[in-house]
């Protein structure tokens, strides 16, 4: 497997730049595309689709190829593959549940390899993350690799988008679905954050939506818990205030916190909506906002997954997390050098609402805030 990658401006500079990775060593078969919601995705897919490239597309919050973080631009990566190695999968969610559609994939998996691997990008179905692991895993009978990222939409948070050649949704997910007997898959999912102060107790949610916490409001306890003193809107400042700088750590016995990003607040019942399900009576901890031991906890982490499964890589992926971006500010582009360099091979990310991988003692399962790795590797 090789690997090329650019940023492009518009459709016409993909065309232009695709035709000039072409060389007698290099013939691209599959394209990944983490793509600005202001450019066309149909018409990128289209472009692509005629030179035999099959397209596994998502819309970003801002989109990389290196520490250089672009926004507006279409990140690119082209691979030199055996087609016979992988599949691309489209699912529009319709009348549907996500479960539905996620376990018709898993099935779409089984019936394609025997020993399948999925990277995925989903659209609006932050509600739904877990459902979308389970219903893959459901549908190929087995706890399944599972790595990748939910689409952004430069941060609007109303209609994200995934494609592929001829098909685009804002419910629906994409999937790179990979013969792991061909090609070696390894990823980590980090995080870094701090727990701060003592366990709580969620004492009322529905879903993504937690009402109370320690039986009193969500939002309220929140705001206070935290001493934040600024007026928030909760429609436009939940996100980039407490959701960025404080996600919430649901504790497990056996495994380390997964992360939930408080993305709005209901002024009506001073409630909290996040970007992910959060059970009720799940034990929960604030985090401290980050430093530099945030980004190197992410890169041992990575480091560890080199020295241990994939020592060599012929193309990696990030799926990162928008509030890391927020929280981070300039700090990002150094957490994504460092991870790139990490294996120092062609490397492509994006900023998502929702990350989907496996923690170092977890299992595969639905993040946010969190950084998430892929490593290919032709075997």
């Amino acid at each position: 497997m090789k690997a090329k990658t650019f940023i492009a401006k518009s459709t016409t500079d993909v065309e232009s730049r695709v035709k000039e990775c072409y060389s007698d060593d290099f013939k691209p078969t599959l394209a990944i595309v983490f793509s600005s919601i202001t450019q066309d995705p149909l018409t990128i897919s289209s472009v692509l689709h005629k030179k035999g490239i099959s397209v596994f597309g998502s819309t970003t919050s801002g989109e990389f190829i290196s520490s250089e973080i672009n926004e507006g631009t279409i990140a690119v990566m082209l691979l030199d593959i055996n087609p016979d190695y992988f599949k691309v999968a489209f699912f529009e969610k319709g009348e549907r549940s996500t479960h539905e559609i996620a376990r018709q994939l898993g099935e779409e998996g089984k019936k394609t390899f025997s020993n399948c691997a999925f990277i995925i990008a989903s659209g609006w179905l932050h509600t739904d993350g877990e459902e979308i692991i389970s219903g893959i895993e459901e549908g190929c009978d087995r706890e399944a690799t599972v790595f990748g990222g939910m689409a952004g939409d430069d941060l609007k948070l109303r209609e994200p988008i995934v494609f592929t050649h001829g098909k685009k949704s804002t419910m629906g997910i994409v999937a790179l679905i990979i013969d792991e007997d061909k090609i070696h898959i390894e990823g980590i999912a980090t995080c870094g954050w701090k727990p701060i102060g003592i366990t709580k107790t969620v004492t009322k949610s529905i879903g993504n939506i937690v009402y109370t916490i320690d039986d009193q409001p969500a939002l309220d306890l929140v705001i206070k818990y935290l001493g934040l003193s600024i007026d928030l809107d909760p429609d436009k400042d939940v996100v980039t205030n407490i959701g960025a700088y404080y996600p919430l750590q649901l504790e497990r016995e056996d495994a380390p916190p997964v992360m939930r990003t408080a993305m709005f607040g209901n002024k009506a019942d001073h409630s909290l909506i996040c970007a992910g399900n959060v059970p009720q009576g799940a034990k929960i901890r604030f985090s401290l906002p980050p430093d530099f031991d945030v980004i190197d906890t992410v890169v041992n982490e990575c480091a560890e997954l080199k020295k241990e499964k994939q020592n060599e890589a012929d193309a990696i992926i990030m799926f990162s997390c928008i509030s890391r971006y927020l929280s981070f500010g300039v700090m990002t582009s150094e957490e994504i050098e460092r991870v790139r360099n990490v294996w120092n091979s062609p490397f492509i990310g994006f900023f998502c609402y929702g990350e989907f991988g496996k923690s170092k003692r977890g299992k595969h399962e639905f993040h946010n805030n969190t950084c998430c790795v892929v490593a290919l590797k032709e075997k």
